[in-house]
């Protein structure tokens, strides 16, 4: 009896609250490393959208997924631009509204060009940390906000990199 209730509680928490999210890329480095095992928050964004810098778990939208560049079927990208907001990749420099963005967690700078563009209703501009071997927004397109599943919230694993995900 006790098992059977666990286990109901368990499928509870994964499928409202809660899941687990193994890295299996190297898009998201230095931030997310190959092999680091995340919580993802779902919750959060049934109380409020998506913003700017958060790290999101999503759907690959159709453009993605027919394209056939995402073996997983769920991805993990940073959102960069909300909906009406201007964004431009130029010179190295990723910019929002005409303002270059502060980014101490790229691997690199962007080694392309990108926009500008503004960012519809609905709609969110993500992109991977490590810019130049990432597919994201700057490849297969804006990202459907209905798409989003969760924020990365907490990294369990490896035990010595544990901690908040930002």
């Amino acid at each position: 009896m006790l098992a059977g209730a666990l286990l109901v509680w368990a499928l509870v928490l994964r499928c409202f609250v809660v899941q687990p999210q193994l890295i299996v890329s190297d898009s998201m480095a230095p931030t997310l490393a190959v092999g680091d095992r995340l919580v993802v928050d779902k919750l959060s964004y049934r109380r409020h959208l998506p913003r700017a810098g958060d790290i999101v778990v999503f759907e690959p939208p159709p453009a993605l997924a027919r394209s056939g560049s995402l073996r997983e079927y769920i991805a993990i990208k940073r959102v960069i631009a909300l909906p009406g907001q201007e964004v431009q990749v130029r010179d190295g420099q990723v910019l929002v509204d005409g303002t270059p963005l502060r980014e101490p967690y790229v691997a690199a700078p962007p080694a392309y060009a990108w926009g500008p563009a503004s960012i519809p209703e609905g709609m969110l501009f993500v992109l991977g940390d490590n810019r130049n071997v990432s597919s994201d927004s700057h490849i297969w397109g804006l990202l459907p906000t209905q798409h989003v599943k969760g924020r990365a919230w907490l990294r369990f694993w490896p035990l010595a990199r544990a901690g908040s995900v930002r």
